[in-house]
């Protein structure tokens, strides 16, 4: 079975289907509604979304690794990485299969 991908066009069609503005009305919703996500965790910012789950920004500090096919060690520099936290409601659909609007609170 392929997996499938969802795209920002995937999620313009969906609010095009379920709200009905234009076309080129869904694509600027979800483009901005994606740009305050992004411009929240740039600074500094965590993002709560109710019933599906929260992002943060976590800086992770620089450490020792290794290379997997050469066993040489190697640093790995410090970075920022976006982290992700599903809500307890959206594991529970996730686990049973549901969309999270079919689980009662």
């Amino acid at each position: 079975m392929a997996k499938k991908t969802l795209t920002r066009q995937d999620l313009r069609q969906a609010v095009f289907h379920e709200i009905g503005l234009s076309n080129n009305e869904c694509g600027k919703l979800v483009e901005r509604i994606l740009e305050n996500i992004s411009e929240a965790l740039i600074s500094g910012e965590e993002v709560k979304i109710s019933n599906f789950g929260s992002f943060k920004l976590r800086d992770k500090p620089e450490r020792m690794g290794r290379n997997p096919k050469t066993n040489i060690p190697a640093a790995i520099s410090a970075r920022r990485v976006v982290t992700f936290r599903p809500s307890k409601k959206f594991k529970a659909a996730i686990e049973m299969g549901n969309k999270p609007s079919q689980i009662s609170e």
